[in-house]
């Protein structure tokens, strides 16, 4: 009789080891997914500086675009596939759908970004989009890093970063202003100043994508603290 209840008891406890495993797995496996979907993200920024500093490019930049954008497309989904198989997740599901939907649209935003300055090149070959493109990487890579905190946050740090990305978009808001004021009072060629103007709010927006991952992030960590 004791032989078969420690048989009994061995078997339990590898059963809720098993088990154990099983649940800590999955968290990596979304976690790992919600870090592919961030780096995505950074090398859309990364293919953004490349196509502004090669004039020449043209339907081959919109190419690799599409590509990243298509495999962020994937991870997205598969998130949500697995969040419809699993019945523990590491975090709330809503914060999981929210945080890698956040995450999806910054690549989305560049991708049409780089459709719109292919298409009106000839009338902004001059204008320079390096002030813009600095405040887009660095708030990219501080979402990467966010989204590699969610594995074991830190509040404070969390909050840092978040701050940085507060204040990131709070000067790409102030850069606007600045563009449009100069826009405005000193281009005549109306084609220049539409074509100009949806560059630009493009461009804050997906700025405005990386706080929205941020604040995602921050809510989390908030919640979970």
């Amino acid at each position: 009789m004791h032989f078969f209840r420690a048989e009994w008891r061995s078997l339990w406890e590898n059963r809720r080891v098993f088990s154990l495993r099983k649940i800590l797995g999955r968290d990596d496996l979304f976690f790992d997914l919600l870090e592919r979907s961030a780096t995505e993200a950074r090398e859309s920024v990364t293919l953004l500086v490349k196509v502004l500093g090669s004039p020449d490019k043209g339907m081959g930049a919109l190419d690799e675009f599409a590509i990243l954008r298509r495999k962020d497309k994937r991870i997205d989904a598969e998130i949500m596939e697995q969040l419809t198989r699993s019945f523990v997740t590491p975090l709330e599901r809503e914060d999981i759908e929210a945080l890698s939907t956040a995450l999806y649209k910054i690549p989305k935003t560049l991708e049409k970004f780089a459709e719109r300055l292919i298409l009106c090149r000839g009338f902004i070959s001059d204008t320079d989009f390096t002030r813009q493109t600095e405040l887009l990487a660095g708030a990219v890579d501080t979402v990467v890093k966010l989204v590699k905190l969610l594995r074991d946050p830190k509040l404070e740090t969390v909050k840092e970063c978040n701050d940085r990305l507060q204040y990131l978009e709070g000067e790409a808001d102030k850069l606007m202003i600045e563009l449009l004021r100069k826009l405005y009072s000193r281009e005549v060629d109306a084609v220049r100043v539409i074509a100009l103007k949806d560059l630009y709010e493009l461009l804050e927006k997906a700025i405005d994508r990386c706080r929205d991952a941020g604040n995602v992030v921050l809510h989390v960590v908030l919640k979970n603290s």
